[in-house]
């Protein structure tokens, strides 16, 4: 069987490799602009938070016209908008002297910066869709999901090395912008929406993709307010939430942790950065496998997606809860590490509910989806910074754990592929 689909699914792990990435650098530049601009804990834990706001409407936006545009113009603008605003956010305390301080600079450049990154997972999940197989669409999605520990992990040496091989953190924001928009031309070039639309996919491969689908499915439609009605879709994005809020911890605050609990150097963060991540670019694959096999050797979805995601849920909350008990960075380290890569282990099932229950609104669904879930984005950084200012650093790792609990209560009640009303009324469809 061929696979050219695989291609594209490399496509999507690359240029979405790139965008955390970007979106990672600035915690790892904490040193020198904290001691540039004079920011507390609250206000970093503020600028950090300010991505989020615009994460969650760029999600928005860019999953529903994922779906009416396709994926390939939304990557051009999106991948286009925060490359160049990766280069602002060097001047960005600068553009803090136009609007009466550099918080406010910051604020600006970090909101745009989030909306252009916003639509990349809902834009793969769209992709997804239309380019995997039933049957494989858990890997399918675990494959576009590995660049968010992936790109966690790689931010780490990747921004340690550019801070000291620069020896500016300007400098190393630009370099990044600058690669991202080297790597959407080639992108550009080789992505098209749909494998009816590429000329490496054949007759075969496409028999393939479409086999369990139908013609049919491409064209079926459900109304948009269905998303705002379906109780399976509305509390997976509650679980997704817990997943991005144990995600964002960890991705903005760790180094900064690192360095004030235990007196580590910005050198040593290059490889102590990775540790957290390292399990987890195992498991969100495993996820996704695992997924798939459930569902093959069951035929039942609520196994293949609910337990998986439950029992997952409950290890994390657990690891995350043991962490203000030890002393040792080692032991700090390895429960972070085992606890990211548990909370990793279903990150495929959030993706994969919602094209089982909605494929043919992939990418507004996902959107929507990944708008709830994104309000992390800006409550776990915030939060962070105003508990590790009022209580100290054990606090943060107490709200990922309670955050977790609350995301597994609610995937314990899906019900995945069926797309009913909150009063069990299921929606018509149409095209």
């Amino acid at each position: 069987m061929p696979r050219f689909r695989y291609v594209i699914f490399g496509l999507l792990v690359a240029v979405a490799l790139v965008n955390y990435i970007d979106r990672g650098a600035i915690s790892y530049a904490a040193g020198p602009v904290i001691a540039e601009f004079g920011f507390g804990k609250a206000d970093w834990g503020g600028v950090l938070g300010f991505f989020g706001y615009g994460y969650m409407f760029g999600a928005l936006l860019g999953g529903w016209l994922a779906d009416r545009l396709g994926p390939r113009r939304v990557w051009l603008w999106a991948g286009a908008a925060w490359s160049i605003l990766e280069i602002a956010s060097a001047f960005a305390g600068e553009l803090g002297l136009f609007l009466g301080s550099a918080l406010a600079g910051f604020a600006v450049v970090r909101i745009l910066f989030g909306f252009s990154e916003g639509p990349a997972y809902s834009t793969i999940n769209r992709t997804m869709a239309d380019w995997a197989a039933p049957r494989e669409r858990g890997f399918a999605v675990s494959l576009g999901l590995l660049s968010t520990p992936l790109g966690a992990l790689l931010t780490a040496p990747v921004s340690v090395g550019l801070l000291q091989l620069t020896g500016s953190w300007r400098t190393t924001f630009i370099v990044l912008g600058v690669a991202g928009l080297v790597l959407l031309a080639a992108f550009y070039r080789l992505f098209r929406d749909k494998p009816e639309e590429h000329p490496q996919v054949t007759a075969e491969e496409l028999a393939h993709i479409r086999a369990e689908t139908g013609p049919e499915a491409t064209v079926e439609r459900v109304p948009v307010r269905a998303f705002f009605t379906s109780r399976t879709l509305l509390l997976n994005s509650v679980g997704y939430f817990a997943f991005m809020f144990v995600n964002f911890t960890i991705l903005t605050w760790v180094p900064k942790y690192l360095q004030d609990q235990f007196g580590f150097s910005l050198g040593s963060l290059w490889y102590l950065g990775m540790i957290p991540w390292i399990g987890a670019c195992v498991t969100i694959l495993l996820g996704g496998r695992i997924s798939d096999h459930l569902r093959r050797r069951t035929g039942n979805l609520r196994i293949a997606r609910n337990l998986l995601a439950v029992v997952s849920m409950a290890a994390t909350a657990a690891c995350f809860l043991l962490i203000p008990a030890m002393t040792t960075p080692a032991a700090v380290l390895t429960l972070m590490a085992v606890g990211n890569a548990l909370n990793s282990l279903p990150n495929a099932v959030f993706w994969a509910v919602i094209i089982d229950t909605a494929p043919s609104r992939a990418g507004t669904f996902g959107g929507f989806t990944h708008f709830i879930a994104n309000i992390a984005a800006v409550a776990a950084p915030t939060l962070a910074g105003s508990l590790a200012a009022a209580y100290g650093y054990d606090s943060i790792f107490v709200a990922a754990a309670g955050a977790t609990l609350i995301g597994m209560c609610a995937m314990a009640f899906l019900r995945p592929g069926e797309l009913k009303t909150l009063n069990a009324k299921p929606v018509p469809q149409s095209v």
